[in-house]
């Protein structure tokens, strides 16, 4: 085999190791179905004892090699060696269609799957996951690996397993969801994926680049109201085309002068720019978005009264997924369809980002060297082209230029009719839906048969494909016949000239319209492709001199323009195109990358909070931090920069210590501080207040609940301020652009602003924690004496009785302490009696007369203290623990828990056998007498410092 002379220092490794896997070869064919299947186990104990994957990749590739063949009946060959080769080198394979790129990554994923930690292969669709997974994870389960598919419907338990195998095969854009979404669980055990080690990407670049532009986002929430959107919607319908403008080339469009009266007149407003107005601004110019530039069949299809998205690359309903910021809620208005609400952005993440957090990240794809200095910029990976195992044959013929859409579809209908006459299968790509339609209309006039494959048929795919390679066959499709489907034309078809592919436009990516030539001609068969182009298309519009061009050939008619420095024309539009996309694609990442490093930050700690079961040491530091910022605060300093002692303290006082009145800061003792000594004073005073607060919580909730409070209420309240950030960075995303007009540069007032509103985010989480924990009577310093606390029968009467929001703290522990004291007393009074009886009847008393009298008489006080007992149990089993304790009969009135209590009490006549002892409140100034028990802390799992730490750097 002859490789192509690339110096490339990945392919002369893949060359090496190409040579050792054909050495081993004869080796490893010796073994049997058993030996060759304990090779696994050896390579991961290999690995164990400090081997590396480099040292056993030869031999591994090799065992790969043999157990394809023997479980699917295929050898890979040397090129696919090569491939596997190059993808465990963390490069891009670009290997020509039909070169058997699936059976190409399974030694790669085999050999990183070794080591234990998952290995993920990422597909552009489910079918391709289902597929791909079905058939190659035969040879990974012959060798002892196991295969999971993860999918979109899946639930969490069962995704868990997915990940769990060995090897896991998923869609692209499932793989960044399920990250979001474990970023947000309140448990570690709660997430799905073990760790991002090994991807291996099948088609890199449509993933890798033609994905980048548009961000996974996890909303939810409740949105703005309809009424607004609807206000817009008739304003744009209302419009003249010289009331706004259209710029093609970046698809934005504008207000003109004209427009902007009108909208001031609509919307009844002096100045429609007014930042008072931004909503009304944003909402239009959705609007003018959804009526103007958006077109039905081509970015969205309607379906079942709801809007579908349509992938522009695969021509593929993205299902589940909806565009942002209020611009699904105007494609709704102006297709007349039920407008839902809009929801807030919680968690959001680019391709670019999320697949450059892998460890170890490669890729194959047919098409890529044409965006090789993207894939280096941005990924760090090289695009090493494979050679073909068989030449290629095909023939690519040069381009059909027309003056017009109309003559156009009359020559590709033509170039049809005489291959369906010939027998020769042909299939015919279209750019959008809209296309396909139009096309199916010409052939039907024409009387030729045919099949249409676009998302409205996106069920019945894998089935028109695999009839596309049959004689007389004709198939419509839009892009999704460009990636991963297999026509293999049949045995006839091949003798007629094989598959003949016709492309209706140029896309907007030299590798869109290489893919779909690919179709053709795959290992070494007989084909054709050509493309058919006019003057009215949207690459010509948007990118060349449309008007000169068209007013240059309006005389050819409908004849084909034979003009080499049209066809040059062509070539340089969509070259212009592809630059423009990549800047696009360079800005969102430039924009991303800011809110990657506080993605970062803000997960790791987040990852912290969760690792750690007690978090107590991470408020600790919240607790110092905020109140060494609090005398910071302008409202606490006079004019001179002096601290304003008692605003200063009335504030903490208030804010922060009600709950510990033996804390409170007086005027006298603040007065002794240092103005440059008050930031150590209050972080050592609240730091303090919280070793407080947590020993009482622990006292009175045991140590497990109360550092599961403490998490919660961290947790709670992070995740809370971090979706309100990622959602005003995304509304100051959306206008940025604005700052232009002022002469601004609009990324570096995104990355000034972002910046400050991200270190506000942690300031305001570690208040609002610290704040609401201070505040929470849980660890204040109670009046009752602990073993009360402890006492069941205290815990059930604090369950069951709510505190009236107009009684303080402190009336409603004497009230709980009363009705304890009463219950106890009639509780201790009960058990008295019942011993006395127990006594008398083991008494011998000689006079049965005065036995039968004391007997009597004891019964008697034992039958009407067990009579007021067991009112008391039957009150207590009739209570609504949410409101009060009242009788269930309807008769008699409603009476509270406290009132029944007392009166109850006041009417017993028995006399208590012997002293019962009453609890007495304690002052606040008084402690409890009891020893404060030691409570060992688990060690935090390692030293972070989450939420706090930023206070370092911005001093």
């Amino acid at each position: 085999m002859k490789f192509l002379n690339i110096k490339s220092t990945e392919m002369k490794i893949a060359e090496r190791v190409l040579r050792k896997v054909n050495q081993y070869e004869p080796l490893i064919a010796k073994l049997s179905d058993e030996d060759l299947k304990n090779k696994t186990a050896q390579f991961k104990a290999r690995l164990a004892a400090g081997e590396t994957l480099e040292k056993i990749r030869p031999e591994a590739f090799a065992v790969c090699r043999e157990a394809t063949k023997r479980v699917l009946n295929k050898r890979p060959f040397d090129v696919q060696i090569l491939g596997g080769a190059l993808l465990d080198l963390s490069s891009i394979a670009e290997m020509k269609t039909g070169e058997g790129k699936t059976i190409t990554s399974i030694a790669p994923v085999y050999l990183n799957a070794l080591s234990g930690k998952g290995a993920i292969v990422s597909t552009v669709n489910e079918y391709l996951t289902e597929r791909d997974a079905t058939e190659m994870g035969q040879v990974f389960n012959f060798l002892g690996l196991t295969v999971g598919i993860n999918k979109a419907q899946m639930s969490p338990a069962d995704k868990r397993k997915a990940y769990a195998c060995d090897i896991t095969y998923s869609v692209h854009s499932e793989l960044g969801f399920d990250y979001l979404r474990d970023n947000m669980v309140t448990n570690m055990a709660e997430k799905v994926q073990r760790g991002l080690h090994f991807c291996l990407i099948d088609e890199a670049d449509s993933i890798l680049i033609d994905e980048a532009k548009t961000p996974l986002i996890i909303s939810g929430g409740e949105g703005n109201d309809t009424k607004l959107y609807f206000q817009a919607d008739q304003f744009v319908r209302i419009l003249n085309k010289d009331d706004y403008e259209i710029d093609e080339e970046s698809k934005a469009i504008s207000l003109t002068h004209n427009g902007i009266k009108k909208a001031n007149n609509y919307f009844k407003v002096d100045n429609l720019y007014d930042i008072a107005n931004s909503e009304i601004v944003h909402r239009m110019q959705n609007a003018l978005r959804a009526h103007k530039i958006m077109k039905n069949n081509v970015e969205y299809i309607v379906r079942e009264g709801k809007i579908e998205l349509v992938d522009a690359f695969t021509g593929r309903i993205m299902e589940g997924r909806a565009y942002s910021e209020g611009l699904q809620q105007a494609l709704q208005a102006k297709e007349m369809v039920q407008i839902e609400p809009e929801t807030k952005t919680l968690a959001t993440i680019t391709y670019q980002n999320f697949f450059r957090m892998f460890n170890k990240l490669c890729g194959m794809t047919g098409t890529a060297k044409t965006e090789e200095q993207e894939f280096i910029d941005i990924y760090n990976m090289r695009v090493n082209q494979v050679p073909t195992n068989r030449p290629l044959i095909r023939k690519d013929y040069e381009d059909a230029i027309f003056s017009s859409y109309k003559a156009k579809w009359e020559a590709v209908t033509a170039k049809v009719k005489e291959l369906y006459l010939k027998g020769q299968p042909v299939l015919i790509g279209t750019a959008q839906i809209e296309d396909s339609e139009i096309l199916h209309e010409y052939l039907k006039r024409a009387l030729i048969p045919h099949t249409v494959l676009n998302a409205k048929q996106n069920a019945s795919e894998a089935e028109i494909i695999s009839r596309a390679g049959q004689v007389k066959a004709v198939t419509i499709a839009t892009n999704m016949a460009g990636r991963g489907t297999d026509i293999k034309p049949s045995k006839e078809a091949i003798e007629l000239g094989g598959l003949y592919v016709i492309g209706t436009d140029r896309a907007e990516s030299r590798r869109i319209d290489n893919q779909l030539r690919g179709r053709s001609g795959r290992q070494g068969d007989p084909g054709a492709s050509k493309f058919f182009v006019s003057l009215d298309d949207q690459l010509m519009q948007r990118f060349a001199n449309y008007e000169e061009f068209k007013a240059s050939y309006a005389k050819e008619g409908d004849k084909e323009i034979t003009n080499k420095n049209l066809l040059f024309a062509f070539k340089h539009a969509q070259k212009k195109i592809e630059g423009f996309n990549y800047d696009s694609r360079k800005s969102v990442l430039h924009y991303d990358d800011v809110i990657r490093q506080q993605r970062d930050l803000f997960y790791a700690q987040r990852d912290l909070i969760l690792v750690n079961d007690d978090v107590s040491f991470i408020i600790k530091k919240m607790a110092t931090n905020v109140a060494s910022q609090l005398a910071k605060f302008s409202q606490f300093r006079h004019r001179n920069g002096s601290v304003n002692y008692n605003a200063l303290l009335t504030f903490v006082n208030e804010k922060f210590l009600k709950l510990f009145p033996d804390y409170l800061i007086t005027p006298k003792e603040l007065k002794k501080v240092h103005d440059n000594d008050i930031n150590e004073f209050l972080a050592a005073k609240f730091a303090t207040v919280f070793e407080l607060w947590h020993t009482n919580a622990v006292k009175l909730l045991g140590f497990d609940s109360a550092i599961y409070k403490e998490k919660g209420l961290v947790l709670s309240i992070a995740d809370n301020y971090w979706q309100n950030h990622i959602d005003l960075m995304d509304k100051l995303r959306s206008n940025i652009n604005l700052v232009q007009y002022a002469q601004k540069n609009p990324y570096q007032i995104y990355t000034d602003e972002g910046t400050k509103y991200f270190y506000k985010m942690l300031d305001n989480i570690a208040y609002d924690v610290v704040h609401n924990l201070f505040n929470d009577a849980t660890g204040r310093v109670s009046l009752i004496p602990e073993e009360i606390l402890r006492d069941p029968l205290f815990q059930q009467i604090s369950n069951i009785l709510i505190r009236d929001p107009n009684r303080s703290i402190e009336e409603h522990e004497q009230q709980i302490l009363a009705m304890f004291n009463d219950m106890r007393t009639v509780t201790q009074n009960a058990q008295a009696a019942q011993e006395v009886s127990q006594e008398v009847q083991t008494v011998k008393v000689e006079n049965a007369g005065v036995a039968d009298l004391v007997i009597n008489d004891l019964s008697q006080e034992l039958i009407k203290t067990q009579h007021e007992l067991d009112a008391e149990v039957k009150l207590s089993e009739t209570v609504n623990p949410e409101v009060s304790f009242a009788p269930q009969t309807e008769p008699k009135p409603e009476v509270t828990v406290e009132r029944i209590i007392l009166q109850d009490s006041a009417k017993q006549n028995i006399e208590p056998l012997e002293e019962t002892p009453q609890v007495e409140l304690e002052t606040p100034n008084q402690q409890p007498a009891t020893e404060t028990p030691v409570v060992k802390k688990p060690k935090p799992k390692f030293n972070a410092n989450p939420f706090g730490f930023v206070y370092d750097d911005k001093k």
